[in-house]
């Protein structure tokens, strides 16, 4: 085992934008980093940019949908830094079926609502170690349709509102015991992020898309963690 003395954050489902900014903003307050994503082929680029910041960080290939695979990244990185302090739960893809919420039947909810169980996973796999030391905490992203009515996006916006429900009750629940969650609700296009890059391919398609910074969005995670104030902070771009 390699430990750090210092305290660790892992960032699940790390991608070019706001993963990324997340980890930078922790890393630049003395944290370690530990980057968990499916494909590895990106890992070799996104630690050299920390390393060029002088963040000390690991990367781990874990798939967020597969129990297993999410196990074993999370307790690689645990015996790669000896802790985990604060974790953040970022992957952008639910798996949930879109389509007017009209449509949704039985079947079709509860293929949307097993998007939320790898976040409840995860957050498993660490609060044991979290609540026994009294300290630190979990962070979620989510879309906008948790509270803005988005009939359109279907078992989505049934899998983002349970999501941001259990976010908000765990911290009711880890708050007497010296940790913190919370949940930032997100209502725009982040930009550096895989679907911001798609879409400049066709500006035409998207020109009343309003993009967002993620290194802001990174400082409103990280304004919410530290300030433990209230659960939830909302971004909405979307708003006319």
């Amino acid at each position: 085992m390699t430990s750090t003395s210092g305290p660790v954050t892992l960032v699940l489902g790390v991608g070019p934008g706001l993963g990324m900014s997340v980890a930078h903003r922790f890393g630049t307050e003395g944290y370690a980093v530990a980057l968990i994503s499916r494909n590895a082929d990106r890992h070799g680029g996104y630690l050299q940019a920390l390393a060029d910041a002088g963040v000390d960080a690991a990367a781990f290939t874990g798939d967020a949908m597969e129990p297993h695979s999410l196990r074993h990244a999370v307790e690689a990185a645990r015996a790669r830094f000896g802790r985990i302090d604060v974790g953040y739960y970022g992957p952008a893809d639910f798996g949930s079926p879109t389509g007017d919420i009209t449509t949704l039947d039985g079947a079709s909810a509860e293929e949307a609502l097993r998007g939320v169980v790898p976040a409840v996973e995860f957050a498993s796999l660490l609060i044991p170690e979290l609540t026994e030391r009294g300290s630190g905490g979990l962070m979620f992203a989510g879309g906008l349709s948790s509270v803005v009515p988005m009939p359109p996006l279907g078992g989505l916006a049934l899998a983002s509102a349970a999501l941001r429900n259990y976010a908000i009750t765990l911290n009711a629940a880890l708050q007497p015991m010296g940790v913190y969650a919370g949940t930032i609700t997100i209502g725009g296009l982040i930009e550096r992020g895989d679907i911001h890059r798609a879409m400049q391919a066709n500006p035409g398609l998207f020109a009343n898309v309003t993009s967002l910074n993620p290194d802001e969005l990174a400082e409103t995670v990280w304004h919410l963690y530290t300030a433990r104030t209230k659960a939830e902070a909302v971004i909405n771009a979307l708003a006319s």
